[in-house]
């Protein structure tokens, strides 16, 4: 089985993309929701956040407050870096599990990741599929879809690399900054070729 890591920044349509390769039968692994997953209540690494972090991290409900987590990790890089230690072998782990379906047909996967390039979780892919767009309708999507200001999304753009390394390092690019039937098109072109690749 062929794993295949999509990518791209934040705000660049990767969900949007992965959903389009899952309608022609592909199944697909987001990383930002097995990292939510291993953090749901109940979940060892949630009480080792809290034991860290204090209680005031948790919701009234018990859940993690995310925005908060957020914000100290991106003003704080030491705080970030235990919290990448805690969390990247667990959800590496998930990530092995649920990328081998049961009974699946494919010759190949989509492991779906906004830091695939920057994490060890490009050990794990054979091909990367980039999802470009540029910078400013990056930061344009992203401010009209979540709550983060514009300044905490260019910060969030900063961290993660480069749209020109991440494009550098990309075996096939799909632009999705154009009409949703033309990025349609280009998805069912290149499942098309891994299926001929691999299969």
């Amino acid at each position: 089985m062929i794993i295949i890591g999509l990518t791209g920044g934040i705000g660049s349509g990767k969900s949007t993309v992965a959903r389009q390769f899952g309608a022609l039968g592909v199944h697909w692994v987001d990383a930002d929701d097995v990292a939510r997953e291993v953090v749901e209540p109940g979940m060892p690494a949630l009480t080792a956040i809290a034991d860290h972090f204090g209680q005031d991290i948790l919701t009234v409900g018990g859940a993690l407050d995310r925005a908060r987590l957020r914000q100290i990790v991106f003003e704080q890089p030491g705080q970030r870096a235990w919290l990448e230690g805690l969390l990247h072998p667990i959800i590496r782990e998930e990530l092995i599990r649920q990328l081998h379906p049961i009974d699946y047909t494919l010759p190949y996967v989509l492991l779906v990741s906004p830091l695939l390039l920057e994490t060890d979780q490009h050990k794990l892919v054979e091909k990367v599929l980039v999802v470009d767009v540029p910078v400013a309708v990056q930061i344009e999507r992203t401010v009209a879809r979540d709550t983060n200001s514009r300044e905490q999304v260019e910060r969030i753009i900063a961290a993660q690399i480069s749209r020109e390394q991440r494009i550098s390092k990309a075996d096939a690019v799909i632009d999705n900054n154009q009409p949703t039937e033309n990025v349609a098109a280009e998805v069912r072109a290149l499942h098309e070729r891994f299926m001929v690749d691999f299969g």
